[in-house]
């Protein structure tokens, strides 16, 4: 980590809450970011998107907190059993991040839905692997099928002690199988096979709908003043550090 450079970016819109500028910490693009140094950064509340390795550090906000899933203890509650109830006729199997022709088609459709006129929807191929087939991280794509059509991909970066849920793109006509419920249920029992201790869930930020939500697999620790905090069963209010 001591040879590893940190950049920061200058203010940009915020992705989550439009109304604020957001300042990121990014380790340099360059350097070589094996599965272990990958672990330390996740470990210190950082986040990956494409080749880019982050953490948000807003002058004035602390919005966004990194989020996991500590395994061992997570229990579902009655929604997401029923939404595993739902999707029990999904195969679900672990693939090479590739951009097939069949994923690339499901990964458009999903966008063109979900963010519409948002920048996001015209997507190549080209775009495509930059984000999601990074040639040096470590990933794997858990496909969901439905009779053998491909409903659903969970983009899964692997760590040395848990796994990253780092993007799920799905069929808009599922909705009512609630498949990102499903992803993130299927990534952690991933883990708990595999004995890993977390799933990374990314940024947790309350004042986002989008975000908002990982809040409902509970147990879960928040990264918050340089330590993982413990938010049990049953508390409503987040953990507050200091």
């Amino acid at each position: 980590m001591h040879s590893l450079k940190f950049y920061v970016t200058t203010p940009h819109q915020c992705p989550y809450l439009p109304e604020r500028q957001a300042v990121d910490v990014v380790a340099d693009p360059n350097a070589s970011v094996d599965r272990g140094r990958l672990t330390e950064l996740f470990e210190l509340g950082f986040r990956r998107s494409g080749i880019f390795v982050y953490r948000p550090e807003c002058p004035g906000c602390r919005a966004c907190v990194a989020a996991r899933v500590p395994v061992a203890a997570f229990v579902p509650d009655r929604s997401q059993r029923r939404c595993a109830a739902r999707n029990a006729d999904l195969v679900v199997t672990r693939e090479a991040p590739e951009c097939s022709e069949e994923v690339f088609e499901l990964y458009s459709r999903y966008l063109r839905h979900r963010h519409a006129g948002g920048g996001m929807d015209d997507a190549t191929p080209e775009s495509f692997g930059e984000f999601l087939c990074t040639p040096a991280i470590e990933a794997e794509f858990l496909s969901f099928r439905l009779g053998g059509r491909l409903v659903a991909v969970a983009v899964t970066d692997v760590l040395d002690t848990g796994l990253s849920a780092n993007y799920t793109f799905f069929d808009p006509a599922e909705a009512k199988r609630s498949l990102g419920t499903f992803a993130v249920l299927t990534q952690i029992e991933e883990a708990r096979r595999r004995c890993l201790e977390h799933l990374y869930l990314g940024y947790w930020i309350e004042r986002s709908d989008k975000m908002r939500y990982k809040s409902r697999f509970r147990p879960l620790e928040l990264y918050r003043d340089g330590r993982w905090w413990f938010w049990p069963v049953g508390v409503d209010e987040p953990p507050v550090a200091g």
